[in-house]
């Protein structure tokens, strides 16, 4: 789920050491983007004002002169002894009406009948660029250096009884032009730099708003915060899910999918996924579906059972999720029989120094009485029964946990006026794996402990025990028997269900399905049998030899 990173990339788990902060980088980013698209804006329409309005003075101009070069009596002045006497005056009105800078009427020689400037009448035009209106009767549009200075220009034929007899040239000048274009083009670029100024000021103001909505944090530091958390979840023991408003999951770790799946799927499988849909555990399916928190709830998923929670997730008091986690019940009860079986051990250990200190005191007794024979003889049983059960077990069982705790068992039995026998071909020679010793000391302690408190009602000679055990063969057999009462036939199929007990006034109910499920990981069986002392007769066997796969499953 987590991707490898090469040394010399940033390790997203320490803090970053953050140099601009983001709400800056937007700006600047934002900044510079706006700029650069209102400057490629303004670039073009600079350069389309320029272009369109060169071409709009030249078609006024090609306008202006067609219409002159189609009045008659101007047609009809070229034959007159003195045209530029007919012609100057009358296009001299048209020229200002129109605000054309000039309008030069000239003949198939160039030479001027009208002009502006009188002095430059008769003379000779200037510009070159006639060629095509008198010889080739073309009407356009031209940019040249003329006598009053670079001009755009519309040159148009005079045509009369359908000969060409001269030629119709009206002007603008270039720097009158670009004085125009200037003044659209100042105009324009104070809109743009004011779109652009209230463009930043927007920039700064969603720079700072998603901060706002960040909590404050930069985005190095939203990913930092991201790689904890996904490491925190991922590598927390609880299983844990989280589903939206609309029961779609948007979370779940790898512990809650070893426990729903037993592997570990692709996060595309299942983001997105109705809950329902993943749950392989019909028991869940109520408990998803409530509305109501929910605390350490039991239920079996598979065959593990969990406690399992249910927190409400509100935002502004409205339900925007709901997260999920789940607790292996067996590992919390492996716990509790840990510290169940080292309770034993300080109760036996209670016992052995209770029941020694009574021995002292008999003895101490016998002793003031002046009896020393008999304290003798006394102190001799004693140490010849302790040395006798310490040797028996010694030689018995070659597991010293297994044998330290008999002894104890013996010895809380014996304070609490039970007998405890040990047949005398039992053997345990087996050397035990670390998985086989404490499934079978868990074992041990629960069925012992189960039939010291079936016997403790029954009379003091009723209150008997056999323990048997044997490593011949391939499997390891042991077996408690006890006088109590049994275990009624109703319930010989529910014995071993988890919270089942016949336990009057107690919570009870775990202790035979945790001594069982711990028995069937190392591939092992506990059963109950029929008794020879009248009780229950509880029998656990195991291979000697335990299978790689039993053992590696907790």
């Amino acid at each position: 789920m987590f991707q490898k990173h090469n040394r010399r990339d940033k390790n997203p788990h320490l803090k970053p050491n953050i140099i601009i902060s983001f709400r800056m980088k937007m700006i600047l980013l934002i900044g510079a983007l706006i700029i650069a698209i209102i400057s490629v804006i303004g670039l073009y329409i600079d350069h389309f004002i320029s272009v369109t309005l060169k071409e709009e003075v030249g078609n006024r101009a090609l306008s202006v002169a067609e219409s002159v070069a189609n009045i008659p009596e101007l047609a009809e002045a070229f034959g007159h002894e003195d045209p530029a006497s007919i012609i100057n005056p009358l296009v001299a009105p048209i020229q200002k009406a129109t605000k054309a800078e000039f309008i030069v009427i000239g003949n198939t020689e160039e030479i001027r009948y009208a002009h502006p400037d009188t002095n430059k009448i008769g003379k000779k035009m200037v510009g070159e660029d006639n060629e095509r209106a008198l010889v080739y009767g073309e009407s356009y549009v031209s940019q040249a250096v003329g006598s009053l200075g670079s001009s755009v220009r519309a040159k148009v034929p005079v045509y009369l009884d359908g000969n060409i007899v001269g030629v119709v040239s009206v002007g603008f000048l270039a720097t009158d032009i670009q004085s125009i274009i200037k003044s659209y083009n100042n105009h324009l670029w104070l809109v743009l730099v004011t779109i652009a100024s209230v463009a930043v000021i927007g920039a700064i103001l969603i720079a700072s708003y998603i901060k706002k909505v960040l909590y404050g944090l930069e985005p190095e530091e939203i990913a930092h915060l991201f790689y904890q958390k996904e490491t925190i979840l991922q590598s927390t023991h609880e299983g844990i899910i989280a589903v939206n408003q609309n029961g779609m999951i948007t979370m779940i770790n790898s512990a809650a999918q070893h426990l729903l799946f037993n592997q570990v799927i692709h996060p595309e499988q299942y983001i997105g996924t109705p809950l329902q849909d993943l749950v392989p555990a019909q028991q869940l399916l109520p408990f998803l579906q409530d509305e109501n928190e929910r605390i350490d709830q039991e239920m079996m998923i598979g065959k593990t059972i969990v406690f399992a929670n249910k927190s409400p997730i509100y935002y502004n008091d409205s339900l925007v999720g709901t997260v999920f986690t789940f607790r292996n019940k067996t590992e919390i009860d492996l716990l509790t029989k840990e510290l169940t079986s080292i309770k034993q051990y300080t109760n036996a250990l209670r016992a052995q120094t209770h029941e020694f200190s009574n021995k002292l005191y008999t003895i101490l007794g016998l002793l003031q009485l002046d009896k020393k024979e008999e304290a003798l003889h006394y102190i001799q049983r004693e140490s010849s029964l302790q040395k006798n059960w310490i040797r028996l077990l010694i030689q018995k069982v070659s597991d010293p946990k297994v044998s330290g705790l008999l002894l104890g068992k013996i010895n809380q039995a014996s304070e609490l006026g039970i007998a405890i026998t040990i047949q005398e071909d039992s053997i345990l020679a087996t050397h035990l794996r670390e998985k086989q010793s404490e499934a079978l000391l868990t074992a041990i302690g629960n069925l012992i402990d189960n039939a010291m408190d079936a016997v403790k009602k029954n009379p003091p000679d009723g209150r008997r025990i056999a323990i048997f055990f044997t490593d011949i063969g391939k499997e390891i057999i042991f077996e408690v028997d006890d006088t109590g009462e049994g275990v009624p036939d109703e319930y010989v199929n529910k014995i071993f269900e988890q919270g089942f007990t016949l336990k009057e006034g107690e919570h009870g109910g775990f202790g035979l399905a945790l001594t069982k499920q711990l028995i069937e990981e190392v591939n092992g069986n506990l059963y109950l049998e029929e008794g020879d002392l009248g009780g229950a007769s509880f029998v656990l066997s195991m291979p000697k030899e335990a299978d790689e796969r039993g053992t590696s499953n907790a």
